[in-house]
């Protein structure tokens, strides 16, 4: 297993190592062993991230510069770009991707998101005329100036850790707004690479900062509770949103929250090649470690069964085609780690003891290696109101649900305490598009469309979250509007 390099703070402009040149460990997911060392960021690195931060917003042009930003950021693209074998190994050793999910959502994706973000940016408006209005002697000529909010904390998970950076990074350094990167402590090194990035491009002191830690929370609620952080952007647990709300508003800031999902995939009785679709369900992209994934599987009752005998042999015919570190072929590698595992494995045992079958998979996996590897499952006769049909479990886990008709469906969909994405198939597009947007999510797919791209905002409804991420809209997030109104005399 390769041994990956250090990852280092990177404070108003200078890559170092953490007060006291303290470090934690970094486990690598597929073996259980170390695999590298990281800053362990004290309270006082934070806080001179906050300073850098603030005092490069409050003093420089970097808000003003549209053009200087947008280079800058152009250029940690190409940076990126060059350095695609190095973030590859760490999406892979640090967050446990197989490769053939390097080349979608751990890397290529995130690549080309950050290309539709810089494509984005002229769509941006700063400015927006309303024209002369107002009583006689009082008219005025009003406008709209939008202009960046101010620090940014950016804190991130370690399921496609590369994915989320860029989407908080790029969108709000490209708003006008300085950054404090805060990556999982699971995943530093894809957080401490932007520090190289940015030195090399020649961004400016203290526009973008990464600190790291051991602690998953000190950095983190430091950040939340101090005034001169004005958004925090957090993708992560819904428990953990509702912290962040409750903290950030003793300094009443603003909060951009991406959070859980349990998202159904709704597959109507006229669905075409009914068989291929639910085979190709199986959630085993990623060991299932993903907020938008499609987790519940909805059929009609009247194809239960049948259902079920798909699955059945899908997963069968599946079987060990996972879990090989160096098997090109493979999407699915271990969880992140073993407490993950033991989540993981603590809802399969709870959904046995619910009364749901165990259609395939629901065991841990030691002869796969020393790492966290457990096998894709699944579980039919579940009913919308278990724990493992409620609840987010972020492992391998899909549980499938019967429905009556459109209208239960539906209800069933909706009947959660999340809405983030989903999916809809039939063969009538106008019937599949009239569940779709009954659907409350903050985006589905009808008939496979894809419906999460970089030029496409996305966030969720209800407990997943508050704010949209990526397209124009994830940059404006970053932006405060202003009303200016000069008095017409003439």
């Amino acid at each position: 297993m390769s041994i990956l390099p250090d990852a280092k703070l990177y404070i108003d402009g200078a890559i170092r190592d953490a007060e006291g040149g303290k470090t934690f460990d970094i486990i690598g997911p597929w073996t259980g062993d170390v695999v590298g060392k990281a800053a362990d960021a004290s309270p006082a690195d934070v806080d001179a991230a906050i300073v850098a931060a603030r005092t490069a917003f409050d003093t420089t042009d970097w808000a003003d510069n549209h053009q200087k930003r947008f280079e800058l950021v152009s250029k940690m693209f190409e940076l990126l770009v060059a350095d695609r074998e190095r973030i590859s190994t760490l999406a892979r050793v640090e967050a446990g991707a197989a490769i053939g999910a390097v080349s979608r959502a751990h890397v290529d994706m995130a690549v080309a998101c950050y290309k539709d973000l810089l494509d984005l940016f002229p769509q941006v408006k700063w400015e927006k005329d309303y024209g002369i209005k107002g009583p006689e002697g009082y008219k005025s000529d009003r406008k709209v100036v939008y202009e960046a909010i101010g620090v940014v904390a950016a804190i991130t998970p370690w399921n496609v850790p590369l994915y989320v950076n860029v989407g908080k990074v790029v969108s709000a350094l490209l708003a006008g707004c300085t950054v404090i990167l805060k990556p999982a402590p699971n995943t530093p090194g894809m957080g401490s690479i932007f520090g190289e990035w940015a030195e090399k491009a020649g961004f400016p002191k203290g526009v973008l900062n990464v600190i790291t830690g051991e602690d998953p929370a000190m950095a983190g609620e430091t950040m939340v509770n101090d005034p001169r952080v004005d958004l925090i952007s957090f993708t992560g647990s819904s428990a953990v949103g509702r912290r962040i709300m409750e903290q950030g508003a003793k300094t009443l800031k603003r909060v951009f929250l991406e959070l859980g999902g349990k998202s159904a995939k709704i597959v109507l009785d006229d669905a075409p090649n009914f068989q291929q679709e639910i085979a190709q369900s199986m959630l085993v992209f990623h060991a299932g470690q993903g907020c938008a994934v499609q987790s519940r599987l909805l059929v009609p009752r009247s194809r239960y069964e049948e259902a079920k005998a798909i699955l059945s042999a899908a997963y069968a015919g599946f079987g060990d085609n996972w879990g090989e570190f160096d098997n090109p072929g493979h999407m699915m590698g271990p969880v992140i780690s073993k407490r993950q595992q033991d989540r993981v494995k603590s809802y399969i045992d709870l959904g046995i003891e619910e009364g749901a079958t165990l259609l395939a998979g629901g065991k841990l996996r030691p002869d796969k290696g020393g790492g966290f590897f457990i096998e894709p499952t699944a579980f039919g006769d579940v009913t919308n109101d278990m724990r493992i049909a409620r609840e987010e479990i972020f492992g391998p886990v899909l549980v499938v649900i019967p429905f009556e008709d459109d209208a239960d469906a539906i209800r069933i969909a909706n009947d959660s305490d999340y809405g983030l994405s989903g999916g809809v198939v039939s063969a009538s597009e106008e019937r599949a598009l009239n569940v779709a947007k009954k659907v409350r999510s903050g985006s589905i797919s009808v008939n496979g469309g894809m419906c999460i791209a970089g030029d496409l905002p996305f966030g969720g409804y209800k407990a997943s979250g508050i704010g949209r991420e990526w397209g124009v809209e994830g940059i404006e997030e970053f932006l405060e509007s202003k009303v200016i109104a000069i008095r017409v005399t003439a």
